[in-house]
């Protein structure tokens, strides 16, 4: 009996040899797919999976004779948990829009485990305020679809740069008024609940200031961009009109004008070298908000212009991160699905 004993363990021994990584022969098992010549490695999965959507249809704007719509990209970190979004409106002039930049920030975001959404809207000839409804409309769609897309509707902040900067200023200042809400999902809040703006522009009429006499008079124009955003172009019997002619109707349009004090938590940023947009632009904006008693934060960037390469660096992009955490938080970062207890790869992936 334990002679059979012994040569039944024997033979289990031989066999966990086997499983192992030898073969009968004692060489080294080869795994499939194996020639000579080829090269294997063994990879620690550390990281989870972000999915990308575009082409989303979030805002359709009809007119008499045509129908525009206008579409969103978004980033899903593939967890099941509610995520906070970011909206990220680009900068173009007021005459672009070309959404799908700003990749670095963006997929940072989406890392740190944020629902990232990039918006295209309305420019010039378009007049104001129709890119400030398209910004809500983007906002209101991503509260209708929340439930599908994984998002907690109530943490919901916005990101933008120049122009982009611009409308997510508005955004800011116009969260909790009425009357600028166009199109679909007007049962959904278009509020935001933090603003990043990086050398946003907040008065319509001093986007020039301290940059000379010649910036002074391009921006003097009827031809210059916040004047037809503002006033439209010449036509007929229309000769168009500086933004400096009308100060009530630029205020109207300006973040600057919409400070009360209701405002969600600000964070401007802004080059010390910016030709393009005054740095007071955000000085300006950032007293009046300090003023105001809001939550607000100021980041002058040594030596850097507009929409450079500095902006597209770690530390500015961390910084913003670890802001947006701050003021939207909490958020998990991706993480392998296997890390996480009950959930399958399809988590959190919506249908739209």
């Amino acid at each position: 009996m334990l002679k059979s004993t012994t040569i039944r363990c024997a033979a289990l021994a031989a066999a966990l040899t086997l499983s192992c990584g030898t073969t009968a022969a004692g060489e080294p098992e080869r795994p499939m797919g194996w020639t000579d010549g080829a090269e294997t490695m063994r990879v620690t999965v550390e990281d989870g999976q972000i999915d990308t959507i575009s082409g989303i249809v979030y805002h359709q704007v009809k007119s008499l004779r045509a129908a525009r719509q206008l579409r969103m990209t978004l980033m899903i970190p593939r967890t099941k948990e509610k995520k906070p979004a970011i909206v990220y409106f680009p900068g173009g002039g007021f005459t672009s829009a070309d959404h799908e930049k700003f990749t670095e920030m963006r997929y940072a975001l989406a890392r740190a485990g944020f629902v990232v959404a990039a918006a295209e809207y309305r420019t010039v000839p378009n007049r104001f305020p129709a890119l400030l409804e398209d910004g809500k409309a983007a906002v209101r769609y991503l509260r209708a679809h929340a439930e599908e897309l994984g998002i907690d509707p109530e943490r919901i902040g916005v990101l933008g740069d120049s122009a982009g900067g611009y409308l997510v200023e508005m955004l800011g200042t116009t969260s909790g008024e009425k009357g600028w809400d166009k199109g679909d999902f007007l049962e959904e809040s278009s509020d935001v609940s933090a603003v990043v703006s990086f050398y946003g522009i907040s008065d319509l009429m001093t986007i020039g200031e301290g940059l000379g006499e010649a910036d002074a008079k391009v921006h003097a124009s009827p031809a210059v961009t916040e004047a037809l955003l503002v006033h439209g172009a010449a036509f007929r019997d229309f000769p168009g009109m500086s933004i400096l002619s009308d100060k009530e109707k630029a205020m109207a349009a300006s973040p600057l004008g919409h400070v009360d004090g209701k405002e969600p938590p600000f964070f401007l940023w802004h080059g010390t070298d910016d030709k393009l947009v005054s740095p007071m632009q955000s000085a300006r904006m950032f007293e009046a908000l300090r003023k105001a008693g809001v939550d607000v934060r100021y980041r002058l960037v040594e030596g850097a212009g507009h929409g450079d390469l500095v902006w597209y660096q770690a530390p500015v992009i961390r910084e913003v991160t670890a802001w947006f955490a701050e003021k939207l938080g909490p958020v998990a970062p991706v993480a392998p699905v296997e890390k996480r207890a009950g959930k399958t790869a399809g988590d959190g992936a919506g249908t739209l």
